[in-house]
């Protein structure tokens, strides 16, 4: 499997904005996913392999965009409008079959990169 790299990750304020990006992303479909200290890794958004359809978790809906960019081999998420309870590691991954909104259905992960979001 190629490796999965996620950048992109910081600390900003609330309302403030990042952008994540994941490589190489390939032909696949791809998701998003983040885990909370504490907490189980969630699903946050995906986009199949076409890049025509996306999915969103309702907590980030309207705030975060997934994208595709083909030049650059990359899979990125636009966040906006950010919030303290978006601070999580951010983890990218490659689908393989399934659900778009289950880990189980993924399989290549990246190694996560942190965002953290000060209020």
């Amino acid at each position: 499997q190629v490796q999965l790299v996620e950048s992109g990750g910081g600390l900003v304020q609330a309302g403030g904005s990042l952008r994540l990006s994941c490589a190489p992303s390939g032909l696949y479909a791809m998701g998003w996913f983040r885990q909370a200290p504490g907490k189980e890794r969630e699903f946050v958004a995906a986009l199949s392999r076409s890049g025509g359809t996306t999915f969103y978790a309702d907590s980030v809906k309207g705030r975060f965009t997934i994208s595709r960019d083909n030049a650059k081999n990359t899979v990125n998420l636009q966040m906006n409008s950010l919030k303290p309870e978006d601070t999580a590691v951010y983890y990218c991954a490659a689908h393989y079959s399934g659900s778009y909104y289950t880990t189980s259905s993924y399989n290549n992960w990246g190694q996560g990169t942190q965002v953290t979001v000060s209020s």
